[in-house]
């Protein structure tokens, strides 16, 4: 226990010493020269040992020609390592957060560059010891790269930090600089394959459901057009707005309310319950049936469609979190 503890202290005292780059209001990270570390690599070890030894030798042998050389050698690789700090200054960078997923599933990331009035190059982003394709921008350019994060538990994921470096010109330096970034993706409960069936709230009595019918008054919503779907329920407003062929869809009385309740199920392992539960959302929701949502703490109103669903999902993605708890 000392041990850890004195490994958290010196982790947390190092952590202090890193000039990261904060994000503004506007999330734009813009780095500055004094945030940009910057260190030979194994080439540029290399060519410096190399340079010594061409020094050396022209110095034994008193070879003004091998001194020429390796001062312009040397002049070489220190504009190349002012070249490399200076592709990172004034960089702007945006961590954009995706859509939510499920825990199993890649997380995706959206970073957008912003390159300002000189080009870039070799630009690398790292995150967790996974590195992205290099991207090269143009002056005044904006470019995006998406960043692919496995999103292992429920909840909040925090990008945190990423790491953008480069090697431009000659990859004799790498210069480097942390960007802290507030982007966060949800992340659902894993569903497990198979769930039992919800059960009705006998208390509050039966009460009708949607289905789906052209016949019916109450409109439900909107869904992509298939082949032989009635002229009448295409949605031409928004064909005219240029955003494709949708089909109205409305809805009747019919059949009975159903309740995913926590108490329902009689498990041990409060994730497994929350997976089951998250099944049980799914199939409700594919089915088109109306339901609402039991949590300890947390009642989720009967009801329908793609937006109750994602309320419901979220009210399991954060279950245990109001109670002061950083992650599950």
């Amino acid at each position: 226990m000392i041990a850890l503890s004195l490994e958290a202290r010196a982790q947390r005292y190092f952590d202090t010493l890193q000039r990261r780059v904060q994000p503004g209001p506007d999330g734009l990270a813009r780095i500055e020269g004094s945030r940009i570390y910057i260190l030979p690599t194994r080439t540029g070890f290399l060519y410096g040992a190399v340079l010594l030894a061409m020094l050396l030798g022209s110095l034994n042998y008193q070879n003004n020609l091998g001194l020429l050389l390796t001062f312009f050698l040397a002049a070489v690789g220190i504009v190349a390592m002012h070249h490399t700090w200076l592709n990172l200054r004034g960089l702007e960078i945006q961590a954009r957060a995706g859509p939510a997923v499920f825990a199993g599933e890649q997380a995706r990331f959206e970073i957008w560059f912003q390159a300002g009035r000189r080009p870039r190059y070799d630009l690398r982003i790292s995150y967790q010891g996974e590195q992205m394709a290099p991207v090269a921008i143009d002056p005044e350019e904006q470019r995006d790269s998406g960043l692919q994060v496995p999103a292992r538990q429920r909840g909040w994921l925090v990008l945190q930090e990423i790491r953008i470096e480069t090697g431009y010109p000659l990859g004799l330096f790498c210069a480097w600089a942390v960007v802290k970034t507030p982007a966060k993706i949800l992340v659902y409960p894993w569903p497990v394959p198979v769930a039992p069936e919800p059960g009705h709230d006998a208390g509050e009595g039966c009460r009708p459901q949607r289905t789906r019918h052209e016949e019916a008054e109450d409109y439900l919503g909107a869904r992509p057009y298939r082949p032989g779907d009635s002229l009448k329920q295409i949605d031409w407003k928004a064909f005219a707005r240029e955003r494709g062929l949708w089909v109205k869809q409305y809805g009747g009385e019919q059949g009975q309310e159903v309740w995913i309740d926590w108490s329902a199920i009689e498990l041990a392992d409060p994730e497994l319950r929350l997976s089951i539960l998250t099944r049980q959302v799914l199939e409700a929701s594919t089915i088109s049936t109306r339901f609402g949502l039991r949590l300890p703490g947390v009642i989720e109103p009967v009801g329908q469609g793609p937006e109750h669903t994602e309320r419901c999902l979220t009210h399991l993605a954060l279950f245990g979190y109001d109670q002061g708890q950083s992650s599950p």
